[in-house]
């Protein structure tokens, strides 16, 4: 089973919609058509299996953590999208949205990246496929993120830093939005998350759902047809999530996502509108959207995708919060127990793992290990020492 599509004015339950100036609602309508189009279609299909399995890398393996669960209590699973191509989860929607935009007649990609895993992912796909990009990045992102910027330039992309604001992520999706507005006709926009103006939250997923069809027939192998008793993962906008959340959704696996507590939308957020959605959302008394906070690039965003502020709502999941010194621990934990170097975000969710496993003693729990940690390993070691 994957999750349901969204309702026809593109809503998950409450949250979703198309919120875009009047400019836009026509190239959301085309790209809904298209995509619709393709994902009915069985030769975009093969061609994008097909890339995902020789150039990609997939499918990605489940590798089980015996030394961090007997440190842990918890049998602890990781669907190692780190070891796609790239360095991340990223890779699985990019190839499909760059075949998608090849196949609308558009010659050229602009995007948003905040940790840079997206921004690499997007300039591979464009330069795969011949195409221009462009990657907008939050100034402070690219100083902490200055190896994923050389990799996007040294690919052929053009990274402009967003000044803006907070000059992070946010302030990246909205000058990626801008571009987009005045350049429709040649342009996709290359959203990298489950967030955005319908069809974006479910077109990202369904490019996404890979994950979740592969750990779901990996664990049946691996545990014997049993499922796992908890799924995980980060949750920033809520790609990598959604993605691996889809397979596992009609079981009776708890559903966990981790948000950071400096950008918890679903922890301390009300609904609002952002970025053409409507979903949880951090913002003051006055509506104002705040400045989210976390260790981590990929992360450091106000709001949430919409269709994991229904899952909220529906308490299908829970999403709990996890400070940067408990991130900082974990980072350090797998990489010593496991010699597996963990990307920030995903070791979000391993500090959950890690603080709750009391509560988790002698349970299995499956985490989505969203991106490796060698983009990090600088930042990381200006804080260690």
């Amino acid at each position: 089973m994957s999750l349901p599509e969204p309702s026809s004015s593109g809503r998950f339950g409450e949250f979703g919609g198309r919120y875009v100036p009047e400019t836009l609602v026509p190239a959301c309508q085309e790209l809904e058509a298209a995509f619709r189009e393709a994902w009915a279609d069985q030769s975009f299909r093969d061609e994008l299996d097909g890339l995902l399995a020789d150039y990609a890398g997939r499918p990605s393996p489940i590798t089980e953590c015996h030394r961090l669960s007997a440190e842990l209590g918890v049998r602890v699973l990781l669907k190692r999208e780190d070891l796609n191509h790239t360095g991340s989860h990223k890779i699985n929607n990019v190839l499909g949205q760059a075949l998608l935009a090849k196949r609308m007649g558009k010659t050229r990609l602009v995007a948003e990246t905040g940790a840079g895993q997206h921004g690499v992912a997007s300039a591979t796909a464009a330069a795969l496929m011949g195409m221009e990009c462009k990657v907008f990045m939050g100034e402070v992102d690219m100083e902490r993120q200055a190896l994923n910027v050389f990799r996007m330039r040294l690919l052929g992309a053009e990274v402009v830093p967003a000044m803006s604001g907070s000059r992070t992520l946010k302030d990246a999706v909205n000058e990626a939005m801008r571009d987009w507005v005045g350049t429709v006709e040649n342009t996709h926009y290359c959203l990298g998350s489950v967030m955005g103006p319908h069809p974006y939250p479910w077109m990202v997923r369904e490019f996404h759902t890979v994950i979740g069809k592969e750990s779901r027939e990996q664990c049946a192998k691996l545990l014997e047809n049993e499922i796992p008793d908890v799924v995980t993962a980060c949750v920033g906008g809520g790609s990598n999530a959604i993605g691996i959340f889809s397979g596992f959704a009609d079981t009776t696996a708890e559903l966990v996502g981790v948000e950071p507590a400096g950008g918890a939308a679903v922890g301390r957020g009300v609904p609002g509108v952002v970025h053409g959605m409507k979903s949880y959302l951090m913002q003051d008394e006055f509506g104002q959207v705040q400045e989210a906070h976390s260790i981590s690039a990929g992360l450091d965003y106000p709001g949430v995708g919409p269709e994991h502020s229904h899952l909220s709502s529906i308490g299908r999941a829970r999403y709990e919060q996890v400070t940067d010194d408990e991130v900082i621990a974990a980072f350090q934990l797998l990489s010593r127990t496991e010699g597996i170097i963990p990307a920030l975000e995903p070791a979000h969710a391993l500090a959950w793992i890690s603080r709750d496993r009391a509560k988790l003693a002698g349970k299995t729990v499956l985490l989505n290990m969203s991106g490796r940690g060698d983009k990090d390993v600088g930042q990381m070691m200006e804080i260690l020492g």
